[in-house]
């Protein structure tokens, strides 16, 4: 991946990978349901400035979790479809606990299109394909 850094958070990275035209959304450390809200404006604001229709979202770095999907989460992410997104390469994090806060999430969306994925590699691979 070519990655030219765009924005950077608390417990978030986010890159544009120009080889394949996507944003990488690096989540790392401990989230709660408001730094999350704040990371993800961050990557709102990202995909605005850099329009593309994929984001390889890894969060394999994620420490814990207590995020729930809330009307919040659903504004968002209708946000995040009107600014072009229609592929979502999601990594699990490493923490099975988690990982079933993220699965509770992920069950819910209809749009865009979503993968889960346990590693990277098969998260770029379905991505690159999509």
């Amino acid at each position: 991946m070519q990655l030219e850094p765009l924005a950077e958070t608390t417990g978030l990275l986010v890159a544009y990978d120009h080889a394949n035209h996507w944003l990488y959304a690096d989540w790392h450390g401990d989230h709660t349901q408001e730094t999350s809200r704040a990371a993800c404006l961050v990557l709102l604001d990202a995909l605005r400035q850099h329009p593309t229709t994929k984001i390889l979202n890894d969060n394999s770095r994620i420490l814990s979790t207590s995020v729930e999907l809330s009307e919040w989460g659903a504004w968002w992410l209708s946000e995040m479809r009107a600014a072009g997104l229609a592929y979502l390469a999601w990594v699990y994090p490493r923490n099975f606990t988690s990982r079933e806060a993220t699965d509770a999430i992920l069950s819910r969306i209809q749009q865009p299109v979503l993968a889960a994925f346990d590693d990277v590699a098969s998260a770029y691979f379905w991505l690159k394909a999509q």
